[in-house]
């Protein structure tokens, strides 16, 4: 049983919490990601041994962003290879060009494996020692043309090979194959190989195909969206940041532009079994809405509908009203167990946020009709989340509670209040109140009510911390996630007091662990610069006004 129950105010509530039972370390790893198939090179010095990567030389690397295609080249021996890689945009697959007289000297060839499912956490998402586990069979097969159906356990999908030219394809071993040239054919070596869950792909896929695909894709792009120059500026580290802001924006198209959220660390690695981790859903993709791509985020926003009904099961079966959106999931929407995720709640009101930016880029009735029914439950699950507290006539958000930083995971049992939450909880309700009076249905009296008497952020010797009763902050916790800036830097709350504020950011630039403090941290503590919804007028508020940068940008918008 992975539950465990919670006093909330003489009631007790059910959560996911208990990871001692073997049903809690099965849910969490299942549904886990699964290496789909590896793709590798075979090279063979002239001695006939295999060649390891100390053996090759003048190794150069180069991804074109504008075209989106990788280029590679190193030598063996003497003997030069060159490779071109590229995904075509339709298709789960991946293109490439291998161009070298090794090929038609037998002495090159590419090597396509399949593991079985390993759901460990990490990088080890593969097993490779139970070939008994799992079925690779040769389902359709056609001159330059090879399908492949894989079994795991009760999950299939199918492997198509497309080979051109002179390119052969064979099995090699169990779950193994080989794609080679002709012996004393041409030096060139072109394969597609595309990745499909329910039928084999059925277009006819080639290298140039894909590379033209490729490249109209990314060329559209770049020419579309937000865009920002900074090379008149003084500051010599001027170079340093566009490079990151261009390459930041190449980065999450790639890993972050599913039709599901992504997960914790994209298509990189499979940390937390490649799960979604639905407070990191907002850095994932709010900012392709601010950049001018809001078409990127909101094809994720179907898969919270498709849910709803999980995450109004978890509210009702917890005692609430509306949805409760879980923390730690896969495509199907189940919470999976953890000491910490099922007592976070600072995911909550992300819907409504990545509504608010569909209507702000619409400005319809459409939109609103579209999302209302996401709107309303998030916020009607955060409303009676709230405890009134009849004596000092306010509400309380939690006990249990696991504030966002992480730290008072121990204090589960008695937290509340903390101060992103609080401010998140104002943001999420206002805005749902808007919905309903843009929709012309009136304002939803429980949710004013809740608004006008959430408690005030915690404070301690003139700077914000945590938390009502977490306010040791700059003096034991300065470490994990700097949230304490989140009511301004991410939120803008009005009621955050500007010096206090800045005291807070400055007092976390000198204290904070920084070595504690996960990727979101810091664009976190820029942001408390950045444009907003009443920002400074002058263009951009971020950047130091001393003439040091000069900042030309066009198609952003800004935050609310």
């Amino acid at each position: 049983d992975t539950f465990e129950k919670y006093d909330t105010y003489g009631r007790k509530v059910e959560y996911t919490t208990n990871m001692k039972c073997p049903a809690a370390s099965y849910l969490r790893a299942n549904p886990h990601k699964i290496d789909l198939g590896r793709i590798g090179l075979v090279l063979r010095k002239e001695n006939g041994e295999r060649a390891a990567i100390g053996d090759l030389a003048s190794v150069d690397q180069t991804l074109d962003l504008w075209r989106g295609v990788l280029g590679s080249a190193f030598e063996l021996e003497g003997r030069s290879v060159s490779v071109e890689t590229c995904s075509p945009p339709e298709f789960d697959a991946v293109a490439v060009r291998i161009r070298s007289p090794l090929v038609p000297q037998g002495r090159l060839s590419v090597s396509l494996a399949f593991p079985y499912g390993s759901g460990a956490w990490g990088r080890g998402f593969d097993d490779w020692k139970h070939p008994e586990l799992h079925k690779t069979e040769v389902a359709q097969e056609a001159p330059g043309r090879v399908v492949l159906r894989r079994s795991l356990d009760d999950f299939t999908y199918f492997c198509t090979v497309f080979t051109s030219g002179e390119s052969t394809f064979r099995a090699s071993g169990k779950h193994k194959f080989v794609i080679e040239g002709a012996r004393a054919g041409g030096d060139t070596l072109e394969f597609v190989i595309a990745f499909s869950p329910a039928r084999p792909v059925e277009e006819t896929l080639s290298f140039e195909v894909s590379r033209t695909a490729c490249e109209r894709k990314w060329k559209r792009f770049w020419e579309t969206g937000g865009a920002i120059d900074l090379s008149e500026s003084r500051d010599p580290r001027w170079r340093e940041l566009e490079r990151r802001i261009v390459l930041s924006q190449y980065l999450t198209a790639v890993q972050c532009a599913g039709s599901l959220p992504p997960s914790e660390t994209g298509l990189t690695l499979a940390s937390w079994h490649g799960k979604f981790h639905l407070e990191m859903h907002w850095w994932h993709g709010v900012h392709f809405a601010l950049w001018g791509r809001l078409g990127v985020l909101e094809r994720t926003l179907e898969w919270y509908r498709k849910i709803m009904p999980r995450a109004q099961a978890t509210a009702e079966r917890q005692g609430y009203r509306g949805a409760r959106w879980p923390k730690m999931v896969g495509p199907e929407g189940r919470e999976s167990p953890s000491g910490i995720g099922p007592l976070l709640i600072w995911q909550q009101p992300h819907p409504i946020y990545y509504a608010e930016l569909c209507y702000r880029e619409h400005g319809d009735r459409a939109t609103l009709e579209k999302y209302k029914d996401i709107v309303y439950e998030t916020a009607e699950f955060m409303a009676s989340f709230a405890v009134w507290d009849p004596e000092k006539k306010v509400y309380n958000l939690g006990p249990p509670l696991i504030g966002a930083p992480e730290v008072y995971i121990s204090r589960a049992r008695e937290l509340r209040n903390q101060n992103f939450e609080i401010s998140y909880w104002k943001f999420g309700l206002r805005t749902a109140q808007r919905w309903r009076e843009r929709l012309g249905v009136g304002r939803n009296e429980k949710w004013d009510h809740v608004l006008e008497h959430l408690p005030p952020l915690a404070q301690k010797g003139g700077l914000y911390v945590s938390g009502e009763n977490a306010r040791e902050t700059f003096d034991r916790f300065a470490v994990g996630h700097p949230s304490i800036l989140a009511p301004f830097g991410m939120l803008n709350d009005p009621a955050v007091d500007r010096e206090t504020m800045r005291r807070a950011l400055q007092e976390v630039m000198r204290k904070w662990n920084w070595a504690s403090t996960w990727g979101w941290d810091h664009p976190l503590v820029a942001m408390t610069a950045a444009g907003w919804d009443g920002a400074p007028s002058r263009d951009p508020p971020g950047f130091p006004s001393d003439g040091s940068w000069i900042v030309r940008w066009e198609g952003l918008r800004r935050m609310p």
